[in-house]
Parts: structure tokens; C-alpha cells; sequence
């Protein structure tokens, strides 16, 4: 006979539906529309699965939990949710839920991952901590996946390697595997390897001694020691040079630093985050990043999706930045303006998204005029920057060759501006210069007009 379930959710229809999709494969299922109705069943009937939204009108589904665990120690959870967060993919991994849905969802993966919850292992159990809450907003199956990427390397003593385009919230994702990590209370040292010139960010790094060099007047602890038994985030990774993606190897290898100037070596308790926008699994295979650094920063990989694979979260996004940057008095966005959003195709993802709603606040007072929203998006838009770089039908191009293109299109879209070249572009100044320099383009950086 098929296991018995319990269907727990207030959305009538919702509930309803998971409901006969079990019934259909032969399961024998009970509803409850809350958490005391849930518990209530609990009490009576032993289950060998329940399934649960999280917010219920008179509870959580982290109650049914709590109470599954006193009455009912071996039945298996699912919980479902239309919002989302680092926070709850952790509790669901700390107290042994079986998984942790995104709604909305396809009923038939939604019954695969019923039947998978009699045959496979739960999320958990591990330990976690109850620091501050993450600032990762959005409940799209996408950045679900996210949130229990989290849950599950957290704890782990693994470096990680986030990848993600520009503005899709890697430090977002690092800051929260150090909260949910096995020492939250330790520093989090953040250090990006893009925006600090080649000729100091060895002691930015690693620290220097006195006397180490012209103006080194005192000892100064680098980013790994001051991350001591915290977490080091190495912020656009791929951009470090090879002289000191050797260094960084020694100090992954071994856990030891030589500081500049120095003659002997610190044992670091740390552990590694890093993130890139850039493939480095390519790269390393095309020998532009050292692979065996490589290996090392991707213990476990976490990709981040670009906002326009995860579009349904913009209306959440929006409302989160209108009380961030407007607080009570801004009204919410009109729907004219939500829908103006949702459709848009943002290739600076949430960063930009952030910059739109905070500059309608700042030029209208709000989010409700349509044409002052539009007008800043298309004020914004430098999709067009590249049309004049791509080949033309019947071309023979090398990859190298529609790169170069790319970028003196982009100079001139940018009328020489390096900055702004380099912001079209998603990258640091100094990588600017580094591309130019290996595609023939010749760039004077002390020319800025």
C-alpha cells in the first residue's frame, strides 16, 4: 500500500492540487489548510511525509517541524514557498527536511520529488547559526537552488567559487555562506583583486613588514590575517595576476603567509570565498588562469542566474529596494511600472534594478510615473554599444579578432571614457587596460579625458 501523506497549505486550490496529484499516483493523502489543523493531524495519524508551505495564516510550516520532531521523528518533510531565503533552506537543512520547493512548480516534479523522499537522503541534519539575516531577496526556483546551495557548503570546511555576471549578488551569496558557517562570529574580510594595482595588492594580501618598501613605516597585517579564523572573500578572482595566483596557491596549499618583507611564514586559520564574472574553468583549460589555483578556489561552485533567467522575482526586488532606499513615506510601484520592469532585459541585473528604483525615488518621489521610469531605463540602456562590433554575415572571424572589435566599440560608444568603457564592459579599469594590451589596442592610462 502507498505511504500516507499530509498536505498542508491555506491556499485552497494550491493544496487541493498537490492533493490529487498524490492521490492520482496512489498515495493516501489528508489535508490541512493550517498549522493547528496540521498538528492536530499529526497527533492522530502517523505520516510517512508531510508536505507544508512555510507561511501559514496561523503559523509556519517550521512549526509542523518542530512538532514532527516531538511526535513523529521519522516522517520525512517537504516544504514549499512562494518567498524564499537563505534562512529558511538552512532551518529546512538543520532539522532533516527531505527538500525545499519553489512555488510556483510543474506538478510532475513535484510528485518526482515525492517519490525521491521515500529512496533518497534529507538535506540534513548540520549544524548552522542564527547570525543576521541575509539581504538575498527572491523566491524564483533559480535562486532557490541558491539558497540551498548555501544551506548545504556553509558549514563545510570548503573554499568556495561563486560565479555570476556583474550585479547578480556574489558578495550577497558570500556574506551569507560566513553567517551560516562554523564561525559567524569571525571576521569577514572582503578583497577585490580587480580594483587594487598589481604593485600592492601583494601587501593588500598578504601584509608587509616595516621597512618592506618606500613608505613601509610600520608592520600591517594583509586581508588573509585579518580574516584570521573568519572568512577571506577574494572578490573578481580571475583578475589576479599569474606572479601572484602562484602565491595564492602556496597559502591554499599550505594555510601559511609571507609577508612582504618578511623571512618567515604565519600559520592563517581561514576559510576561502571567492567569485568571478568570468569562466575560469575555460580560462584555466586555455591557460590564461593557473589551473591548478583553480582546483583549489572551487572546492564546491555556486553559479548565480542573471536576473533575466529569474524574472519573476522583480516585482519582489523592486519592493525590497522602495524600503531600502524610500522607506514608509515612498508608496509602492504602480503595476504600469512593475510590468515596465519585469520586461526588461537588465544586464547589470540586480545592481541596476537597485540604481533604478533608488534614482526614480530620488528624480520622482516615487514609483509611480511610467514615463519617468522608462525615461531612466533608456538613459541607462547601452545595449546598442556592440552592434557595430559583430561580423557580418559570411565574415571569417577569430574570437580574438570580435573581441577587439567589441572593445573599440565600446571605447568609442564611451568617447574615450576608460571609466565608463570599463563599467559598459562589467570590469575594473585595470583589467581595461590588461584586454587592450592583449588585443593591440594601444591605451595610455594616464590619458582620461
Amino acid at each position: 500500500m502507498k505511504q500516507r501523506i499530509l498536505v498542508v497549505d491555506d491556499d485552497d486550490a494550491m493544496r487541493e492540487m498537490m492533493a490529487l496529484a498524490l492521490v492520482k499516483e496512489g498515495y493516501r493523502v489528508e489535508r490541512a489548510g493550517t498549522a493547528a489543523e496540521g498538528i492536530a493531524a499529526l497527533g492522530e495519524t502517523p505520516f510517512d511525509l508531510v508536505v507544508a508551505d512555510i507561511y501559514l495564516g496561523d503559523g509556519t510550516g517550521l512549526d509542523l517541524v518542530d512538532a514532527i520532531g516531538v511526535r513523529q521523528g521519522d516522517t520525512r518533510i517537504i516544504l514549499v514557498t512562494a518567498r524564499g531565503s537563505v534562512e529558511t533552506a538552512t532551518f529546512a537543512r538543520k532539522h532533516g527536511v527531505f527538500d525545499y520547493l519553489a512555488k510556483p512548480f510543474e506538478l510532475e516534479h513535484f510528485v518526482r520529488r515525492v517519490e525521491a523522499a521515500f529512496t533518497s537522503t534529507p538535506l540534513g541534519p548540520t549544524p548552522t547559526s542564527d547570525g543576521p539575516r541575509s539581504m538575498i531577496v527572491g523566491s524564483d526556483p533559480a535562486i532557490v537552488e541558491v539558497y540551498k546551495a548555501v544551506a548545504r557548503v556553509a558549514p563545510l570546511d570548503l573554499p568556495v567559487l561563486i560565479r555570476g555576471e556583474t550585479g547578480t549578488g556574489k558578495e550577497l551569496v558570500a556574506t551569507a555562506l560566513h553567517r551560516f558557517g562554523a564561525n559567524p562570529d569571525g571576521p569577514f574580510v572582503p578583497i577585490n583583486c580587480g580594483a587594487i594595482p598589481d604593485t600592492l595588492l601583494e601587501s593588500e594580501l598578504f601584509g608587509h613588514r616595516r621597512g618592506a618598501y618606500t613608505g613601509a613605516d610600520s608592520d600591517q597585517p594583509g586581508a588573509v590575517e585579518t580574516a584570521r579564523n573568519g572568512t577571506l572573500f577574494l572578490d573578481e578572482v580571475g583578475e589576479l595576476p599569474a606572479a601572484l595566483q602562484v602565491k595564492l596557491l602556496r597559502f591554499l596549499q599550505s594555510g601559511e603567509i609571507q609577508p612582504v618583507g618578511s623571512k618567515h611564514r604565519i600559520q592563517v586559520p581561514v576559510r576561502v570565498v571567492a567569485a568571478t564574472h568570468r569562466n575560469l574553468r575555460s580560462e584555466a583549460r586555455a591557460g590564461y588562469f593557473r589551473e591548478d589555483v583553480y582546483y583549489r578556489i572551487a572546492g564546491y561552485e555556486i553559479a548565480l542566474p542573471p536576473l533575466r533567467e529569474r524574472a519573476s522575482d522583480i516585482p519582489l526586488l523592486v519592493e525590497h529596494f522602495r524600503r531600502r532606499h524610500g522607506e514608509h513615506q515612498v508608496p509602492p510601484a504602480s503595476q504600469e511600472v512593475v510590468n515596465l520592469l519585469s520586461r526588461h532585459p537588465w544586464p547589470g541585473n540586480v545592481r541596476q534594478l537597485e540604481h533604478v528604483v533608488q534614482r526614480a525615488i530620488i528624480d520622482s518621489g516615487g514609483l509611480g510615473d511610467h514615463e519617468v521610469v522608462a525615461q531612466i531605463l533608456r538613459s541607462m540602456d547601452d545595449r546598442d554599444t556592440t552592434a557595430d562590433s559583430l561580423p557580418k554575415a559570411g565574415d571569417e572571424i577569430t574570437l580574438k579578432e570580435l573581441e577587439r572589435r567589441h572593445l573599440e566599440a565600446v571605447l568609442r560608444r564611451s568617447e574615450g571614457n576608460r571609466s565608463r568603457a570599463a563599467r559598459i564592459l562589467g570590469i575594473e579599469r585595470k583589467t581595461l587596460y590588461r584586454k587592450a594590451q592583449r588585443l593591440g589596442i594601444d591605451l595610455d592610462p594616464e590619458e582620461e579625458p
